[in-house]
């Protein structure tokens, strides 16, 4: 008997040790104010121990992506399977090729981002377009709690 509760603690002690921590799973879910971001502005911000970026596209922005045939793509993916909202992209700044952050606001693509590690470049979307990035960056589990609250996770 005794060794069976010996074996049930340690095997506790260590599916416990698996867990995350308490500070990740403190930022689990996060509330952000959007109201100060201006149109063409990404908005970085620390979630899960990675970088988020949350961007008020312009009209522009909206309306070049909306005329790129996803045949051009290497993962087709259109902007209404990637935003709720066509004017806020909400995105895990990581390149999908190595793990760097891409630059907002910069690259081959008006308003995309751009790996400076190897070059990767993706549009204001965040689909990858050019370079060895092989799927776009990853769109985060979001809703909008009213027009100027973002909740993410």
């Amino acid at each position: 008997m005794g060794g069976a509760y010996g074996t049930k603690a340690n095997i506790l002690y260590y599916i416990y040790s698996m867990s995350a921590p308490a500070d990740v799973l403190a930022l689990a879910v996060i509330e952000l104010d959007i109201s100060k971001v201006t149109p063409g502005q990404c908005l970085s911000v620390k979630w899960r121990g990675k970088p988020l970026f949350v961007k008020y596209r312009t009209q522009s922005d909206i309306a070049l992506e909306a005329r790129t045939p996803l045949s051009s793509l290497k993962d087709p993916e259109t902007p209404e399977q990637r935003t709720i909202k066509p004017q806020w992209l909400v995105v895990i700044g990581i390149c999908t090729h190595l793990g760097c952050v891409p630059v907002p606001n910069s690259g081959d693509w008006a308003g995309g981002f751009y790996c400076p590690c190897h070059g990767s470049h993706f549009d204001n979307v965040g689909r990858a377009r050019k370079g060895p990035a092989p799927t776009n960056l990853v769109v985060p589990p979001y809703k909008f709690l009213t027009d100027t609250l973002l909740l993410v996770g």
